[in-house]
């Protein structure tokens, strides 16, 4: 008896650990964020010392709190703000267009039948497969062919008819009973109708648990922006996060904070949808 109730303790107390270890990185950006640029020197003074009996001495509690980093974020330099904004100028269009393309791609897959459609699935599944390094260098002579090179577009066209929100919906529009769609059809209801009245509002959590993936997915994206958008005033904030500077550590930690906020909040107001939406991802129709 004493054993049934140590084993679900013992396995709270492991996930609760490594739930911790896993915040503590975003803890130390939100504390660091708030100290003086004096006090982060502190912290990582060792930092590329090869002696190793020195240690980096990490504080979790200010000193003295400072909000001269958001500051110089917010106000000081616009070019953080501006870089900012275009990220949101790139995440937001391939959000919305890949929602568009594999809503009406998923239904097609799942509820249409016409020839070749097996096939024509299983080159999708191919193609998502694909690390991004070997669809590269074609993205990257498609774009200069059509003059899209060093503007947003570049990145915007590719990402709205990427393969995995198609598969992701496929695998909730599959689910959802024949009957319901033959008793519509029946009541007169066509493709359009079927689409919009009910394979739509039956797999909400399916797209709750999409915009989440690709909101995190393309607001975090490096290897894009550095290699399509060669202007420094196009790139997004990720470019900037992904070359911190020792000089520059308190200006870099605050826009880290401001950067994960909207995944945050996104995350929060999608939540109890986008577990549900993954739960159900893994069960067969």
């Amino acid at each position: 008896m004493i054993r049934h109730r140590i084993a679900p303790l013992a396995r709270t107390l492991l996930l609760a650990s490594v739930a911790v270890l896993m915040l503590l990185p975003v803890l130390s950006t939100v504390v660091n964020s708030f100290m003086t640029a004096t006090e982060i020197g502190g912290n990582y003074a060792s930092l590329g010392k090869t002696n190793t009996s020195e240690f980096v001495n990490l504080k979790w509690i200010p000193d003295w709190v400072s909000f001269k980093q958001y500051v110089q974020v917010l106000i000081a330099s616009p070019q953080f703000l501006h870089m900012f904004w275009n990220s949101v100028f790139l995440v937001v269009p391939i959000i919305i267009g890949q929602l568009l393309v594999s809503c009406l791609a998923a239904f097609a897959f799942a509820k249409l039948r016409f020839p070749g459609r097996g096939t024509l699935f299983f080159m999708y599944l191919i193609t998502m497969l694909m690390p991004f390094q070997v669809t590269l260098v074609p993205n990257y002579l498609m774009a200069d062919r059509l003059g899209l090179l060093n503007s947003h577009s570049s990145i915007v066209l590719p990402g709205i008819f990427a393969t995995f929100g198609v598969f992701l919906l496929r695998q909730f529009m599959s689910q959802i009973p024949a009957a319901y769609m033959e008793a519509a059809t029946i009541d007169g209801a066509g493709y359009i109708r079927l689409f919009v009245s009910i394979a739509l509002p039956m797999v909400k959590p399916g797209l709750a648990a999409l915009v989440v993936l690709l909101f995190a997915d393309y607001w975090n994206m490096v290897e894009q922006p550095l290699i399509f958008l060669q202007d420094a005033e196009l790139q997004p904030m990720s470019v900037f996060l992904s070359q911190v500077q020792k000089e520059a550590f308190g200006v870099t930690f605050a826009a880290s904070v401001l950067y994960m906020l909207p995944m945050v909040l996104l995350f929060l107001s999608a939540e109890r949808h986008f577990i549900e939406g993954i739960q159900l991802s893994g069960v067969k129709g």
